[in-house]
């Protein structure tokens, strides 16, 4: 019997790095709980990093075409990874 293209497919290695899976996994996390996306200021406060470094990683992100924003619009986050691909939030 052939293998089927699922099982020939190999499991895919995630498409971001550790840090930026914290992120999305935050983001991810932060919307479930309270039903909008994080602000910056909230993903400032949780990584206890500069605003700056907030900024360059969601930008890094959308650029990686990880997570969606509505320009010019507050707390407009979109997930775009499965949440099954998420790492755990530390």
């Amino acid at each position: 019997m052939r293998p089927t293209l699922a099982e020939k497919a190999e499991p895919q290695a995630p498409r971001f790095t550790q840090l930026q899976g914290q992120y999305l996994a935050f983001i991810h996390a932060y919307s479930r709980i309270f039903k909008r996306p994080p602000a910056e200021a909230d993903m400032r406060r949780h990584f206890q990093v500069t605003a700056p470094s907030v900024h360059q990683m969601v930008i890094t992100l959308e650029k990686a075409g990880l997570i969606k924003r509505e320009p010019g619009a507050a707390r407009s986050i979109q997930l775009l990874v499965a949440p099954e691909a998420l790492p755990v939030l530390r």
